[in-house]
């Protein structure tokens, strides 16, 4: 049985209502966090004269790494959210940055591994990320337990979403 809390908050709000209306917030804090974060890449870059990749691109690469992958698992293991992953990872190999091969089983699918370039690029953005730790830590943004129950509260809302996609209720 389902039953939905309606108490009254003070102002005669709903509780229901209030959750929605942080819900909401949370939302658009996600969505401008990680366009944030796209703009701080795109600005070290323009620091370090880097202008034939762009911020999209530097992250799919931080997070393929040392992995080989094929294009239908970047998205599948979480290393590219976007849905243009065809023309990024053109780009990407035309630029230098990943070679491509057919792969020996299935000929139809392209195995996608970084170049030394590519490499050069995932270091950089791995040296950011370490220089923003370490700020979060000196400036006591945040603290381990902090990103812990953060972390925790996503992965819970990852499932949730996974499971509406899926049709689980």
């Amino acid at each position: 049985m389902n039953m939905q809390v309606k108490a009254e908050l003070p102002g005669g709000e709903s509780a229901e209502r209030a959750f929605l209306g942080t819900y909401l917030e949370t939302l658009s804090m996600v969505e401008r966090l990680h366009r944030l974060l796209l703009d701080v890449i795109k600005d070290e870059f323009e620091r370090l004269g880097l202008l034939d990749i762009n911020a999209v691109q530097a992250l799919l690469l931080f997070n393929v790494a040392d992995n080989e992958v094929t294009a239908g698992e970047l998205k599948s293991r979480g290393y590219y959210q976007g849905s243009n992953v065809s023309y990024n990872l053109k780009k990407l190999v035309e630029s230098g940055y990943m070679h491509h091969q057919k792969c020996n089983i299935d000929r139809r699918a392209v195995r996608v591994r970084l170049t030394q370039k590519g490499r050069n690029i995932c270091e950089m953005v791995a040296q950011l990320f370490e220089r923003h730790s370490s700020g979060i830590l000196d400036r006591k943004v945040l603290g381990d337990q902090n990103l812990d129950d953060i972390n925790d509260a996503l992965r819970r809302m990852e499932r949730y979403w996974t499971d509406q996609i899926r049709y689980i209720y």
